[in-house]
């Protein structure tokens, strides 16, 4: 045979495919913690997107692309009185989502937010339901959504706990995109091969940069690529099940799959990764842990490995808050993680840029004894030079016991610390916050915060009766389950 052509045997799918494919088909959700955790992730996360609605800038991206369309049993994006088809929809349930970022987090060898994943899941459940509805048959309960919130969590954060995909200069949407996917494909009721084609189609195709989120092309497509990503998802299923073949190699293909193609970055000498390093690792099998040890962000609209810091910061705030000017300099311990993704000196220019960066948000809180999103925009920074003030005299130091029980799985801190030293030679103590009040293990301190976040939430859009009719629905976790999903989604409309 000639050594010119290829070998043209189609393979079976990628293993890694094929384990998703059959955790989404077969697993059997019993963890009456990640439920539990699931239904306050819900909460917090669409009290996330109400709150964004506050924001212009956020809302000109919403609504139908073709203006006055109308949609049959179109889905709703809560907080508004918009009824999209599910593609779009899922696009703006995701974009008021994460515009604030404000919903939960993963931290793990890549970061994330898996909550992201609820703007395809609720606009299909939506959709579906009301379709269902009027052809007489049963609509989807919310049970089927919190089963699919904690199966995308599982996805996106199992993915990310020793793979790197900012590593090779990859945003992390892409996993939003395959665990939106994975899930979605379930609900609509897809076949094996159904799933198994939809989710090779979310990874041969062209994946985010991460350029958005870094200094000094920071800016607010950050805020609204993982809406883009589950918006994605939902295009891509619908595709699978119009009986679209998959791409059983998409990610072992030699030179033309995504391992070669976008994961095989070159190491300090310049040579190609061996290819054992060019697949992914798998530190355990998919089952509920993700959903079960989800980080909240809670006190801080805040990028998460911030959160600490922000902490910290407050507790320093009432001495040194008649002191800004006396300050000789702020030191600030932290982990790499940290330092490789927020850290930074010189201008910011908008508020995604201040919202990723560690000085600014622990400078406004030191400063102000609070961080809001207002805090972030224009008009807040240019009316406080004091802020930039203190941003320059802050000192950025590596803990190497910080990033190490980073990435330990028994502890997951978080962790920074930070001291004021003042021009006369004294210094305030050193505020040290290990584990931020979303991690799991403040969850008894945490949930009381976090509902109060949703009522407060809530009351920005909806009136009292309202506000407490969603409140209580929500914490009832049985009557919330049983709920029909459309029925939900009613309460959400204007």
């Amino acid at each position: 045979m000639s050594a010119n052509v290829d070998l043209n045997n189609r393979p079976d799918y990628d293993q890694e495919l094929q384990d998703i494919a059959d955790y989404v088909l077969n697993f059997s959700i019993q963890s009456a913690e990640a439920m539990d955790t699931a239904r306050n992730c819900l909460m917090d996360t669409l009290g996330c997107g109400l709150l964004a609605l506050r924001f212009p800038e956020c809302t000109k991206h919403l609504g139908p692309i073709v203006e006055g369309t109308i949609v049959p049993n179109g889905a709703r994006v809560p907080g508004t009185q918009l009824r999209l088809d599910p593609v779009k929809a899922a696009w703006d349930i995701g974009c008021i989502i994460r515009w604030l970022d404000y919903n939960d987090t993963w931290l793990a060898a890549e970061w994330g937010h898996p909550s992201d994943n609820l703007g395809g899941i609720l606009a299909v459940a939506d959709y579906l339901s009301q379709k269902y509805i009027s052809q007489g048959k049963a609509p989807l309960k919310m049970q089927q959504v919190l089963e699919a919130m904690i199966m995308a969590h599982e996805i996106q954060g199992v993915l990310a706990l020793d793979n790197s995909f900012n590593r090779v200069g990859l945003d992390h949407v892409v996993l939003v995109k395959v665990a939106s996917t994975a899930v979605i494909a379930k609900m609509h009721g897809a076949s094996r091969e159904q799933l198994l084609s939809a989710l090779s189609h979310a990874w041969v195709d062209g994946q985010s940069l991460r350029t958005y989120r870094h200094a000094p092309n920071a800016g607010s497509r950050k805020s609204w690529a993982a809406g883009d990503a589950t918006s994605r998802a939902v295009r891509l299923v619908d595709i699978a099940m119009r009986g679209e073949m998959g791409i059983p190699g998409v990610l072992s293909a030699p030179q033309w799959g995504f391992y070669d193609i976008l994961f095989s970055k070159t190491n300090k000498d310049q040579q190609l990764k061996p290819e054992n390093e060019r697949r992914f690792s798998m530190q355990r099998s998919y089952d509920t842990y993700v959903m079960e040890n989800v980080l909240f962000k809670i006190s801080f609209p805040a990028e998460f490995h911030s959160q600490t810091a922000c902490e910290a910061a407050v507790t320093l705030h009432p001495q040194v808050k008649n002191r800004l000017d006396d300050i000789e300099k702020i030191v600030i311990t932290t982990h790499e993680s940290a330092i490789r993704i927020i850290s930074k000196v010189g201008p910011l220019s908008n508020p995604a840029d201040r919202d990723h960066c560690i000085q600014y948000m622990t400078a406004v809180p030191l400063a102000f004894g609070d961080l809001v999103a207002e805090h972030y925009e224009d008009e807040f920074h240019n009316s406080h030079p004091i802020i930039d003030t203190l941003r320059e005299k802050m000192e950025i130091v590596e803990d190497e016991r910080y990033s190490r029980e980073y990435h330990d799985p028994d502890k997951r801190s978080i962790a920074n610390a930070i001291q004021v030293f003042f021009k006369d030679g004294s210094c305030t103590e050193k505020v040290e916050v290990e584990y931020p009040i979303g991690h799991r293990r403040r969850r008894a301190e945490g949930i009381p915060v976090l509902e109060t976040k949703f009522k407060r939430n809530l009351a920005t859009r909806f009136p009292v009766s309202r506000v407490n009719q969603i409140f209580d629905l929500c914490k009832d976790s049985k009557a919330l389950s049983q709920t029909a999903v459309n029925e939900f989604m009613d309460l959400f409309v204007i």
